[in-house]
């Protein structure tokens, strides 16, 4: 066949648009990937879900293309055009989906097929391409095609991490892929194959591509305006404040004249209006006994720090938390300050931006009490903060008769709530069960976790821990004034948190995590 260029010219072009294509459908995986995580929780789950469903289709999709490959010019620009359609669409529509119809696992699984179908295709058809520009051997061809195809898919797989993903976010990322992706499918058909299709397949596929890259334009205007109103969608028309730090999107919500509520990636952390009652039994039953230094891990809203502060006696409060976003909005925005009680001011914190697993492993300093204010365990990014290695960490840190305790989950889940316990009895603590209803945070996992309403029963379940025995729970009597926890409640909380007990509970370990979401 006649080409604009030379036959090995050609090949080269072809190879390069290889090599973008296979980047762009590994940013389509990871985009998928990552918005489920997000919208849906449980990385693991996602990951698995997203990349079997994309693998099983695009062997279905290679099959598929055996009936293009006698028109594969026309077949491969239209495949192009359709997965650049679909590829850049998909963020927007699978958040759409979450925001406004509460459910995006059916969404998530279809563009897998659809995104899989349209990959798995593209192979097959590349290769009667170069085949047509050149004759060498297929065995040659083939190790060609596959190199471009695997290189492109490291480049992919590295820029949606460290350019896309925070330069652009999710939406416009994946918008600006699916318009690098039509450019270049077109591009290849369009110019370098041109003469091997007739003057209405040229115009038409001229036409599709232009649609294409007009409608992700559009949509990439629209970007600003439509995050603004899926975002009332999820959390209501009372958005205070919404910004994405590096490890994850931070909300305010509420009307100025009330405490704000807190999400943090999605989740209820922080339900301002009875937000006490949670902190002051996650705080102070730990604090009977010595309590000059204190450990919080996590708690970045500065809310058990404020708790903590209350004893005049306290010399030192440790905050460690992963999110520097977090601890910003905790010392400046107005609401949250007011609620945390100016925590962040009182020159007895010390604040370190890390993640508390390595944090531990590199730190010697003792503490009297240690505060474990940490997301749920079922969330699997948080599994390690709950093994038994975390706990042999924090019990290295903590000073003889200090106290540990743990936020650990709902005790409405009772395996995951009794394998934080058996954990901690592994790692050498003794322990006491408690819960606290009513507490202002919310549970992971489904869409009900964004529209928490004030009315609304939540359920948090804590253990305290001391190395080698089991403590007494109980308020010590230098114990501030609080507005809910008294030693009855406690009792009524520690009977309630047994009456859930599960038996024969195996520790969690890195290596054999046994939380599930």
């Amino acid at each position: 066949m006649v080409l604009p260029v030379s036959p090995e010219a050609g090949r080269h072009l072809v190879l390069a648009a290889v090599f973008v294509c296979a980047a762009c459908g590994l940013v389509y995986e990871l985009e998928l990937v990552a918005l489920a995580t997000y919208l849906i929780g449980d990385s693991v789950t996602q990951a698995s879900v997203v990349l079997s469903v994309m693998v099983f289709a695009m062997g279905v999709g290679s099959l598929l293309a055996k009936r293009l490959r006698c028109r594969a010019a026309v077949g491969f620009g239209l495949l192009e055009a359709a997965l650049a359609l679909v590829g850049g669409l998909s963020a927007m529509v699978l958040y759409a989906s979450f925001a406004w119809i509460g459910e995006s696992r059916i969404a998530l699984v279809g563009f897998s097929l659809t995104i899989g179908v349209l990959i798995g295709a593209e192979i097959p058809l590349l290769m009667s391409l170069i085949q047509r520009i050149s004759r060498r051997d297929a065995e040659g061809t083939v190790a060609d095609l596959f190199a471009a195809d695997y290189v492109g898919a490291l480049v992919g797989g590295l820029a949606f991490p460290f350019l896309l993903l925070p330069w652009l976010g999710e939406l416009t990322g994946a918008l600006l892929t699916g318009a690098v992706n039509a450019v270049a499918g077109g591009a290849v058909v369009l110019w370098l194959f041109r003469r091997d299709l007739t003057a209405r397949w040229r115009t038409r596929l001229l036409m599709v591509n232009v649609l294409v890259l007009a409608l992700l334009a559009g949509a990439a205007m629209m970007v600003d305006a439509f995050e603004a109103a899926a975002r009332r969608a999820v959390y209501g028309s009372e958005v205070r404040v919404a910004v994405r730090t590096g490890v994850q999107e931070v909300v305010l919500t509420g009307a100025p004249s009330r405490p704000p509520d807190l999400f943090l990636g999605g989740r209820l952390k922080v339900r301002g209006h009875d937000e006490h009652r949670y902190h002051e039994a996650l705080v102070h039953p730990a604090m009977r006994g010595p309590h000059e230094r204190v450990l919080i891990l996590g708690g970045g809203d500065g809310l058990a720090a404020r708790e903590t502060l209350r004893y005049a006696d306290v010399r030192t409060v440790t905050v460690v938390d992963l999110d520097p976003g977090v601890i910003r909005l905790a010392r400046s925005d107005p609401g949250l300050t007011a609620l945390n009680d100016h925590a962040y001011d009182d020159p007895r914190v010390r604040v370190f931006t890390a993640d508390a697993f390595s944090w531990l492993r590199e730190h010697r300093e003792r503490y009297d009490v240690i505060v474990s204010d940490l997301p749920d365990p079922g969330i699997t990014a948080s599994t390690k903060l709950y093994s038994l290695e975390f706990y042999g960490l924090a019990r290295r840190v903590l000073a003889d008769g200090g106290r540990l305790v743990v936020h650990a989950g709902p005790t409405s889940r009772p395996r995951t709530y009794w394998t934080v316990e058996a954990t901690l009895r592994a790692a050498g603590f003794g322990t006491a069960a408690y819960r606290v209803r009513g507490a202002g945070t919310g549970a992971a996992g489904g869409p009900e976790r964004f529209r928490a309403t004030a009315g609304e029963t939540t359920d948090r379940g804590l253990l305290i821990a001391a190395e080698g025995r089991t403590p007494h729970l109980g308020l010590g009597p230098d114990t501030p004034p609080l507005r809910s926890e008294t030693e009855d409640t406690l009792a009524q909380d520690a009977a309630a948190a047994e009456r859930t007990r599960l038996g024969g509970m195996a520790p969690s370990t890195l290596v054999h995590p046994r939380y599930t979401p």
